[in-house]
């Protein structure tokens, strides 16, 4: 059964009937990476950082803000850049997926490694980056346009590939949506889907989403792949392994996606081939 949804999965994403949803255990796919590989991880990191509270200090949205707030924007950027600094090479995963000239790929974490894939595959791409809108006078966008070179762009034409990173990135501008605050505007409208970009509301209507190094312990981790996912075409698979949470396992069913239960390196060898 696992095999035969995994060939699935591959033969998906060669025909580009699927769009990779990539999450930040894509991370450590082969072997200890110098970035967080989690949401818990990246809070844990930042509580060495600054003495966050201790009944927030295990939310990693609540200890931004509080960071935020206590010292400023510019200390949680400055973190944020820290951590995210070093630049691992991209996996096998990476590398693979930057070959089969997808039109969409969802990176749900704020590393750089899918944009340094496709740009050592000399992809003709760009990045659409969620923004933080509150603490601006004036109304901002919700999302900026980077090519592949990085520079702000305002258009996507001409792109082969769109590389989708809601959350932000740390390249090329250190845009990170991670405090409550950054969140308060998105969580109002997404559900209308103001947040989400054009082009991916349009990429989205023919194809399924297969989700990488995703889990979903959070209302906001299952908030975004809702409603980045609503409407699409479908079928959903979901690789992710072990004991689920009450709150992941209806999440999945809720959102009819198939569960493959292996763990992401032995999916990976079985999807490259």
């Amino acid at each position: 059964m696992t095999a035969a949804l995994l060939k699935e999965v591959s033969q998906g994403l060669a025909s580009r009937r699927l769009a990779p949803f990539l999450g930040p255990a894509c991370l450590v796919l082969d072997g200890p990476s110098p970035l967080p590989e989690s949401s818990m991880a990246l809070v844990a990191r930042l509580n060495t950082k600054v003495t966050v509270p201790g009944r927030i200090r295990n939310n990693l949205w609540s200890a931004a803000q509080y960071i935020e707030s206590d010292k400023h924007r510019v200390t949680l950027v400055r973190l944020m850049q820290e951590l995210f600094g070093p630049q691992p090479e991209p996996t096998r995963l990476h590398t693979w997926l930057a070959s089969l000239d997808l039109p969409l790929i969802v990176d749900d974490w704020y590393d750089s490694l899918m944009a340094d894939a496709l740009t050592a595959a000399g992809k003709t791409f760009g990045q659409i980056q969620g923004v933080r809108r509150s603490g601006y006078s004036h109304d901002v966008p919700w999302v900026k346009r980077y090519d592949a070179a990085g520079a702000e762009v305002e258009t996507s034409e001409g792109w082969s590939t769109v590389l989708y990173k809601p959350q932000g990135s740390v390249r090329p501008a250190a845009n990170f949506l991670v405090s409550d605050s950054d969140y308060v505007e998105v969580l109002t409208e997404i559900d209308i889907q103001s947040p989400i970009p054009a082009e991916v509301i349009k990429l989205r209507t023919d194809v399924g989403f297969v989700f990488l190094g995703c889990r979903f312990y959070d209302q906001m981790q299952r908030t975004y792949a809702m409603q980045i996912t609503k409407r699409s075409a479908g079928p959903h698979y979901a690789v992710v392994s072990g004991d689920l949470s009450r709150n992941e396992d209806a999440f999945l069913e809720r959102q009819s996606i198939q569960r493959i239960d292996i763990g992401l390196a032995d999916a990976v060898t079985q999807l490259i081939g």
